[in-house]
């Protein structure tokens, strides 16, 4: 009786080449899924032609396609745009030439939507539980949706009244406030967790992902509480990439449900969100004088002009020209 042995002369597919490109230089699962699916969509759009076989033409083809025949986002062609070249280099060992043919989509120039400070309040007023502390973070210390659903306990500064944030948009650390009004209800909700975590050890659990190449630099780390999420999800899942049962953190959908229901329990009709919460921290911070160069930090943004979109705001409604109807 002979043993069938897999080919382990057979290269990878190419799909598979690129998922273990991406695991190497430890990027997100949603970058790995992004740049898959774009990937796959450029090679279909061409036919399944391998992409070795095609050049800067075919790349400027699919881009330009994206952007006139599909009515894409700006945001959303870089995206593809970043999968490909990911492809070409990191992959198939070659750069991508000038795309000097390519049709941008074009990116529209749009004032963020704010609330004022009392629809802020009005909008937690209906909120409670961990919903209502996830929410009073995003408004309180500035951050992004996924920024405080990836916070780790570590990263919580008591003392200092701060929060490190990291590996934020554009792989970025950096430090924001931690209200003071937040300290005891999210202390509370740390021993909660905390209590948790213990019993997930008592099962065989406890185990986080950690970020980059830590988990292997330091094997135990991933089962102290310091590294865990501070929003867990209430239930165990299977990390796709380890194979391992553990508690991932929260999801984005529990807490994006929850502000839109509080929203319309408030009466405000405003196109508001989660992300609507750091427009308004920004806004009210400028409202109350501080340095826009202090803002910036706080927010994150790389350049300055990012952040004066809020002065911008600042000039609506009253605050900046005074209508001459109000002379009469």
């Amino acid at each position: 009786m002979t043993e069938k042995f897999a080919d382990v002369s057979k290269p990878p597919k190419l799909l598979d080449q690129v998922r273990a490109a991406i695991r190497t230089r430890h990027y997100s699962l949603r970058t790995e899924e992004a740049y898959v699916y774009w990937i796959r969509e450029f090679i279909l759009f061409h036919n399944k032609r391998h992409p070795n076989e095609m050049q800067e033409a075919e790349v400027n083809q699919f881009l330009s396609f994206l952007a006139v025949k599909k009515n894409v986002a700006a945001s959303t062609q870089n995206q593809a745009l970043c999968a490909i070249t990911f492809l070409y280099k990191h992959v198939l060992k070659r750069e991508l030439g000038e795309l000097s043919e390519l049709i941008r989509a074009k990116k529209p120039q749009r004032i963020p939507v704010v609330f004022t400070q009392n629809e802020v309040k009005a909008v937690l007023s209906h909120m409670s539980g961990t919903t209502w502390l996830q929410a009073s973070m995003l408004y309180g210390c500035g951050m992004r949706l996924m920024e405080c659903l990836k916070l780790r306990v570590q990263d919580i500064d008591f003392e200092y009244s701060q929060i490190t944030i990291r590996d934020g948009k554009g792989s970025k650390d950096r430090i924001t406030m931690l209200p003071k009004r937040l300290h005891e209800p999210l202390k509370e909700h740390l021993a909660k967790i905390e209590k948790l975590h213990k019993k997930d050890l008592k099962k065989g659990y406890g185990i986080v992902e950690l970020p980059g190449a830590l988990d292997r630099k330091y094997p135990n780390a991933s089962k102290e509480f310091g590294w865990q999420y501070v929003f867990p999800s209430r239930i165990l899942s299977i990390n796709k990439i380890t194979g391992r049962k553990q508690r991932h953190h929260a999801v984005e959908k529990t807490l994006q449900q929850a502000v839109k229901l509080a929203i319309r329990k408030a009466g405000i009709h405003k196109h508001a969100g989660c992300h609507t919460f750091r427009h308004s921290f920004a806004t009210h911070l400028l409202e109350n004088n501080y340095d826009i160069r202090t803002v910036q930090e706080l927010l994150g943004h790389n350049d300055l002009n990012t952040t004066m979109i809020y002065t911008h705001v600042l000039k609506q409604g009253g605050l900046g020209v005074r209508s001459p109807l109000d002379s009469i």
